[in-house]
């Protein structure tokens, strides 16, 4: 709705967060937090993409929308493209998408989180 009515900073805020939920949302299940948005991206990062549950590519998704979500929270000025934007939102929910069957397999089968807490 935020892209559709032009508040493209805005759209990519919530996009972002729908990627960092969707991070913390596995890590909950290995009991893992941080009071910090890196921490949190770190230990995704650790435990998820570089162990091959998740591919490669996700890493890069999370972390550079960290990155515009900060631009367009505290910067002044800053402007975004439509095409930044909806790039982001399909990013969004690509990577929720992917989170969503790597949490159902780890439901199914809790022994791949044994050993990785």
């Amino acid at each position: 709705m935020l892209l559709e009515a032009g508040n493209l900073a805005d759209s990519l805020g919530r996009s972002y967060y729908a990627i960092f939920t969707a991070a913390r949302s596995l890590l909950a299940l290995k009991g893992l937090d941080s009071k910090k948005h890196s921490g949190v991206i770190a230990f995704f990062n650790m435990h998820f993409v570089k162990s091959g549950l998740l591919p490669k590519e996700t890493y890069p998704i999370i972390a550079g929308a960290k990155a515009d979500r900060e631009r367009a929270d505290y910067e002044d000025y800053v402007e975004f493209s439509r095409d930044e934007a909806d790039g982001q939102l399909k990013n969004a929910k690509e990577f929720v998408q992917k989170v969503e069957q790597v949490l159902h397999a780890l439901i199914d089968n809790p022994t791949v989180l044994e050993g990785g807490k």
